[in-house]
């Protein structure tokens, strides 16, 4: 089992990287630097929380693990 520190440290990483993708994926759909990058953030904060919660379920979960 992993902590959740380390939960969140590869959430932030994922989130990142997600960021980054939909800030260009927005501008580029929008054609405004401030409207993509608030979709982006939006989608980010949604996104890390959702992560969050996954990983630490999936963590509670025996199924598939050995040892």
């Amino acid at each position: 089992m992993e902590t959740r520190r380390r939960s969140v440290v590869k959430a932030i990483i994922w989130i990142a990287m997600g960021l980054a993708v939909m800030t260009v994926v927005g501008l580029i759909a929008t054609g405004s630097a401030a409207i993509g990058g608030a979709l982006a953030v939006v989608n980010t904060a949604i996104g890390l929380t959702l992560y969050v919660i996954y990983e630490r379920i999936w963590a509670g979960i025996s199924w598939g693990r050995h040892g």
